[in-house]
């Protein structure tokens, strides 16, 4: 059996599993950890929980030790540093006019690194930056850019709903979000009401997405006929979150109905209005007998025989017309020679 705890790096930050050996650890406590990066401070999430070896991840470390009174000291000398470091570096990207925005900036346990957050638009050539940073404060230096949703995350602030962002206090991993989250809760679709501080969606539009889908299912849709009872009519409306629907009946009036009193049965379709033909409704009376009912194919048969016939009189005519006119020359031709030869003689 192996003992395993879940620590963070950052508030709301990704969960981390780590051994924790005999240490005797509980939620809250700061210990130090062995990451790629190097050292670094974490806090305890989960207490210590019991894991066969055959579900122990792969690649496993165990915790160092408990955070001590100097690695405390430690880790605020470098938020200090990290303050300064920010505004130097806001003061260089003005002076440069470069197209970024720095968000934060991050030192390492250890001080061997610090790493520079910010956003842009496209691609930004920084190199000279660095140059300047690494100047500065004689460290390893790294640009990373994040996306409008990690800004928020770090940034961190207060949404529409008058509560700290929730990217900032809890939520771990951002889920994709829909148009339809808002559509499904009959929201207004409204971007500055919908989207949040980051510019995207709301995330919240999603935690109860699943919920009003589920409780949709148990009333008719809109535009739907329904009988509950002696009342009939049409509905036109959807309250999910009381279960209930209000109907139109045929004289104009409106009733709400509860959605568990209207059973399956009883719920039909709205019936279509007859299709229109030149203006006038389309008869869909069954021919009497001895009649025939003309076929709208046959008649569009004879108008084009009509056509094509027509078509070919027209053609024999072009064509006889030449031949009557070489006739007519041929025989005009023929006069006049006669009547030269008459006045030879």
């Amino acid at each position: 059996m192996v003992k395993i705890v879940k620590v963070q790096f950052h508030t709301a930050g990704k969960l981390y599993d780590f051994g924790s050996g005999d240490l005797d650890l509980k939620q809250g406590d700061r210990v130090i950890v062995e990451t790629e990066r190097g050292r670094s401070i974490a806090m305890v999430v989960t207490p210590p929980r019991e894991y066969e070896d055959t579900h122990v991840p792969e690649g496993l470390k165990n915790i160092v030790r408990l955070a001590e009174p100097s690695d405390l000291a430690s880790a605020a000398r470098n938020a200090a540093k990290e303050q300064d470091a920010y505004h130097f570096c806001l003061r260089k990207i003005k002076e440069r006019s470069m197209d970024m925005k720095l968000v934060k900036v991050e030192y390492l346990f250890d001080g061997s690194k610090a790493i520079f957050y910010f956003t842009a638009d496209g691609r930004v050539d920084f190199r000279e930056l660095v140059k300047d940073l690494a100047h500065q404060f004689h460290t390893r230096i790294e640009m990373r850019q994040i996306g409008v949703r990690d800004e928020s995350k770090m940034i961190g602030g207060i949404g529409i709903c008058g509560r700290e962002l929730c990217c900032s206090s809890f939520l771990r991993d951002f889920e994709p979000v829909s148009v339809k989250m808002a559509k499904e809760q009959n929201l207004a679709l409204n971007p500055t009401k919908i989207s949040g501080q980051c510019g995207r969606l709301l995330c919240c539009l999603g935690y109860e997405f699943e919920t009003y889908c589920s409780l949709k299912k148990c009333l008719p849709k809109c535009g739907k006929i329904v009988k509950c009872g002696t009342a009939e009519g049409e509905v036109v409306k959807q309250n999910i979150l009381e279960g209930t629907v209000t109907i139109r009946t045929e004289e104009e009036r409106e009733m709400v109905v509860k959605g568990e009193e209207i059973k399956p049965e009883n719920i039909f379709d709205r019936p279509k209005a007859p299709r229109k033909e030149g203006g006038r409704e389309k008869d869909q009376k069954a021919p009497q007998d001895g009649e025939r009912r003309e076929r709208p194919r046959d008649r569009d048969k004879e108008r084009r025989e009509g056509s094509g016939g027509e078509r070919r009189e027209r053609q024999e005519r072009e064509q006889a017309s030449p031949r009557e006119e070489g006739n007519n020359r041929e025989r005009r031709g023929g006069k006049g020679r006669d009547r030269d030869k008459k006045e030879k003689k």
